[in-house]
């Protein structure tokens, strides 16, 4: 399955995303191949890191030269990270992916960016449109702020997009594990981050948990 994790705008933590993910289809045993085509390289930077560290599994990263169907077949999961920086590049991966997973940051700019980014995607694949999936990334800890909430139901409400309900919060863990080229799940196991990330993974890859 190619999985494009995208939007048009910057700080979604598309890249932390897409990496933890990776790590984690490598230990479920899955043939993984990672594109980054985003011209920030951050992916690549973080890959460099875990080998640099002799953290396994590796990570099998490419560029955006690397988008095209014959180039990806062949894997079990193709993960595509896109920045909006790279247009053509992002339209290219969108026509290839078999779903669009979106991570959205609690605020009301980020809603709007989201529903520019679906009508973006719409304009850009001629023929059957991929899954659309969202869930509310870098979320509230703290009870009393309901801007996450309030961010759920807009989600929501978005026509032909599948809502995941399973949340990953703003946690201080999720940028120091990614700076060590670590997974959250690798450097605080049993943390709320681990296990929010376990939730979120189940909901998107659920017959590796099923096996």
């Amino acid at each position: 399955m190619i999985t494009v994790i995208g939007s048009l705008k910057g700080g979604s933590g598309k890249s932390t995303v897409t990496f933890n993910l990776a790590v984690w289809l490598e230990m479920a045993e899955a043939d993984v191949l990672v594109i980054d085509a985003d011209p920030q390289a951050t992916l690549s930077d973080v890959s460099e890191v875990r080998n640099e560290e002799g953290f396994e599994p590796f990570l099998k990263i490419k560029s955006g030269s690397a988008l095209s169907r014959k180039k990806l077949a062949g894997y079990d999961e193709v993960l595509i990270d896109v920045g909006a920086s790279d247009i053509e590049s992002m339209k290219l991966a969108l026509a290839l992916a078999d779903r669009v997973v979106i991570p959205v940051p609690p605020s009301q700019a980020d809603i709007w960016s989201t529903q520019r980014f679906i009508n973006f995607l719409d304009e850009a694949v001629d023929g059957e449109r991929p899954e659309l999936l969202t869930f509310i990334n870098r979320a509230d800890t703290h009870h009393a702020i309901r801007e996450s909430d309030e961010a759920a139901a807009a989600l929501v409400s978005l026509p032909d997009v599948r809502f995941v309900k399973h949340r990953l919060c703003q946690r201080t863990v999720f940028r120091r594990s990614f700076s060590e080229g670590l997974a959250v799940y690798e450097l605080d196991p049993r943390g709320k981050g681990s296990k929010e990330f376990y939730a979120l993974t189940a909901a998107l890859y659920p017959k590796y948990v099923s096996q």
